[in-house]
């Protein structure tokens, strides 16, 4: 098969007719141009522009890493590595990133997948141990470098880079301006794709600012909610502690709500994030940790419950909402002692709430958690055929599944769930003996 072709099947495999002027320009750029750096929007296609062009670059005959993708996130480097399995290309990858079981990844790596991609604290780690050889490491992607940065990964990058002596392409992505590019990066003249220029203003984009009469915003947070109704909605905070104690009090008054931080165990953010996507909850309190990077498509709505620190943070929350064409709304909390920043104009609408509050109604999903996953070589095909065949379950009551390393989710109807557990609850699935449990 040619490599037009196995860019044109992966097309296919995922449903997509034409790509967008970004990534189009991504994948003809990449065929004459040595480095690249790609300045596009959160939420615009990234991970496409950049995994397409790579099927051309990839050699089905090498038994060596070819491909290193470094990002800033365990939830991107898993995010990046599901999308390149949908791809359907035949070229194997791995992943690696903190928090993973290390014994695990060595053995993947003693396989030499084709791309690998990882966290740089995780691939540092493995190049010191000699888990893996980056001789054969021809092209390497630093996805979303500005956050690398950020997240103080500057150290491990330059370790990382210098170890690899055979690289010959070099593609560098972010959703902001740089203001200048590390010499450690290796990029020399590059061809700069710029797609940033309508990264302040975002199409369907409605934003409401809502008063809270108290400076404590927690009652005012509870009003709106009610008032949003069940819709999906993403709750920033600026510190850990406080998506803590919001999310408690939303928790305690009835609320469907998942937290998502940086201070949270892997397991239960992988949860959490499954719930939301998958409409087992309508509502995740997050730090800026969920603004970028995270694969959480159809958000209607986001709440900054605490001011961002700056412009930049403030656009990249707005972007989870109000993508691929669809409409959002973005709601800012203020109380009169706030200082109302520049990049927020003070002539927003205000949203007026409701005198009564009405509890959002409950989700129509549940999500049911398997106690085995990829290790035991269980697929999405094999819980979907044991929750149909042994839970009873017909197509339209079994929503999205997940499997991970060691367990697997899977979105269930809510009036099926329980019935679904007492029948399952002695079953072997792939004649293995395991745990079925609803996920909360």
């Amino acid at each position: 098969m040619t490599k037009i072709n196995l860019i044109k099947l992966a097309l296919q495999k995922l449903g997509i007719t034409a790509l967008n002027e970004m990534q189009q320009t991504a994948l003809e750029a990449s065929e004459k141009n040595r480095d690249i750096i790609l300045l596009s929007p959160t939420g615009s296609g990234k991970t496409l522009a950049f995994l397409l062009p790579l099927l051309e670059q990839l050699h089905p005959d090498r038994k060596e890493i070819q491909a290193l993708i470094l990002t800033p996130s365990r939830e991107l480097a898993l995010q990046i590595e599901q999308v390149f399995r949908s791809l359907g290309s035949g070229y194997s990858v791995g992943c690696c990133y903190g928090g993973h079981s290390v014994l695990t990844e060595r053995k993947m790596l003693e396989n030499c997948p084709a791309l690998l991609i990882g966290t740089p604290g995780r691939i540092v780690d493995h190049i010191r141990q000699e888990s893996f050889s980056t001789a054969g490491i021809h092209t390497l992607i630093l996805d979303e470098f500005d956050k690398s940065l950020e997240f103080g990964f500057t150290e491990e990058m330059s370790f990382i880079i210098s170890e690899l002596k055979g690289l010959k392409k070099r593609v560098l992505l972010s959703a902001t301006e740089p203001d200048e590019i590390p010499a450690f990066t290796g990029i020399i003249r590059p061809l700069r794709l710029d797609f940033l220029t309508e990264k302040k203003v975002i199409e369907g984009l409605k934003i409401r600012k809502v008063v809270s009469p108290e400076k404590d915003k927690l009652n005012t947070l509870f009003r709106l909610i009610c008032h949003i109704g069940s819709h999906s909605t993403l709750v920033f905070c600026n510190h850990r502690e406080s998506v803590e104690r919001v999310g408690e009090f939303l928790q305690k008054k009835g609320l469907a709500c998942e937290l998502f931080h940086g201070g949270m165990e892997q397991p239960d953010r992988e949860k959490s994030l499954f719930m939301f996507r998958n409409g087992s909850c309508y509502l995740l309190v997050s730090t800026d940790l969920a603004s970028r990077g995270l694969d959480i498509p159809e958000i209607e709505n986001v709440v900054h419950y605490h001011l961002p620190a700056n412009e930049e943070a403030f656009v990249h929350r707005n972007g989870r909402t109000a993508r691929m064409f669809a409409g959002g709304t973005s709601f800012v909390i203020l109380h009169e002692e706030d200082k109302i920043p520049d990049f927020l104009p003070a002539d927003y609408p205000e949203e007026r709430l409701p005198e009564r509050n009405k509890i959002p109604d409950k989700p129509s999903w549940a999500t049911l958690y398997i106690g085995k996953g990829k290790k035991e070589k269980l697929s999405k095909g094999d819980i979907a055929g044991f929750l149909m065949q042994k839970g009873g379950l017909q197509k339209d009551e079994l929503g999205c599944i997940e499997v991970k390393e060691h367990f697997s989710y899977a979105a269930v109807k809510e009036t099926k769930i329980n019935e679904l557990i007492v029948r399952i609850k002695n079953e072997k699935i792939k004649g293995i003996k395991t745990r079925f449990e609803r996920a909360r």
